[in-house]
């Protein structure tokens, strides 16, 4: 990558979805500490790694639910000369004409939106606050407001979600022209509503295969839609893949975290700031902490991220001690199919990724 990322992490939303595991409160109170406090990380960190910002992210949380006067706040103090993408995640309740005009006019030029499903009573279900016809509108509205990068979230797996609903939350999606689509198999996460609702019988993960039959259907329309499927949950029309995102996923990749819970790489150390406000608070201007990482797990870190892309792994890459080895360890997914290769990279074709974290297991280095 020939830029860095800035990401920063807004810690409030409006309330837990039932699945939800990032760091995030359902509340309004230390909103203004919170937007201080990433300005001060930002001024006292940037130079840390002689970062060169070409993306930024805001994420969360909810970064929608900020008021506008203290997003402006936010952005207003950001490093935005020279960046080519600048996205911001909103959920589609908090999407009106004026706010996207504003958004837009504060240099922000790619949304990235929740949407879930179109399904209303699954919506009301999983803890989503808005309803089929509001995320519709949101589309719309940001269109009009100039967002010609719009992209958004499905979810599939969901209790409830019939091979039938898919199809329609696929289909309803993707006639809107969206130009990025991230489609998300469920996960249950400790510790969310949702895992302890399933611990407790009430819910019951969908099968094997009714989720590999989901997975096909997804290939199968995006594909028609004229989409590229780019890394294991992400689809793009050409040329409008997310350039931030693919920064974590390339080898040279770097990017600063900024605000309660965020992650930072510089190249050679990872960082991550308290998943907690009030910790991350008291610690700033600089409350990072380095993780404790060898040069072995960062040579793993990277053979996870880069075979869950299309691009996948770059051999020349990694240490040329190494190289052998793992090709003699890939030897059987190779000859399956399972793994491809082409010159010095090998890849899982995407019709594989739902069993990817099978196929990368033999691969890490020991």
């Amino acid at each position: 990558m020939d830029s860095d990322g800035l990401y920063i992490h807004i810690p409030f939303c409006h309330g837990k979805c039932i699945y939800c595991d990032f760091y995030s409160q359902p509340r309004r109170t230390g909103m203004d500490d919170v937007v201080v406090g990433i300005i001060s990380e930002l001024h006292t960190r940037r130079a840390e790694a002689d970062y060169r910002f070409g993306t930024i992210y805001i994420g969360g949380g909810t970064p929608s639910f900020l008021p506008d006067t203290l997003l402006q706040q936010l952005i207003e103090a950001l490093p935005v000369s020279g960046i080519s993408e600048f996205t911001i995640e909103v959920n589609p309740e908090d999407v009106t004409a004026d706010r996207a005009r504003l958004w837009r006019s504060l240099g922000v030029n790619r949304v990235s939106m929740g949407v879930q499903t179109f399904d209303a009573g699954i919506l009301r279900r999983i803890g989503r606050r808005h309803t089929p016809e509001r995320a519709l509108q949101a589309v719309l509205e940001l269109r009009s407001a100039g967002f010609d990068n719009i992209s958004c979230d499905l979810i599939y797996g969901l209790p409830g979600q019939t091979q039938d609903i898919w199809r329609h939350d696929l289909e309803t999606l993707l006639a809107t022209g969206i130009e990025h689509l991230s489609a998300y198999c469920l996960t249950y996460y400790e510790g969310t509503m949702l895992h302890r609702m399933a611990a407790a019988g009430r819910i019951a993960p969908q099968t094997d295969d009714e989720i590999a039959d989901k997975y096909d259907l997804l290939l199968d329309l995006t594909a028609r839609a004229g989409m590229e499927h780019y890394e294991i949950s992400n689809f793009s029309r050409p040329g409008r893949r997310s350039v931030h995102n693919s920064n974590y996923w390339s080898t040279d990749g770097r990017w600063l975290g900024l605000g309660p819970a965020a992650y930072s790489f510089d190249g050679r150390v990872r960082r991550y700031n308290p998943a907690d406000t009030d910790t991350w608070l008291k610690g700033l201007p600089d409350a990072s902490v380095a993780e404790d990482e060898t040069p072995l797990d960062l040579v793993n870190d990277h053979i996870v991220t880069a075979l869950r892309t299309a691009c996948g792994l770059d051999l020349s890459a990694l240490p040329p001690d190494m190289i052998l080895g793992l090709l003699a360890d890939a030897a059987p997914a190779l000859a399956s199919g399972l793994l491809v290769r082409t010159g010095s990279h090998i890849a899982i074709p995407h019709h594989h990724w739902l069993i990817a974290d099978a196929i990368i297991r033999p691969l890490i280095r020991i």
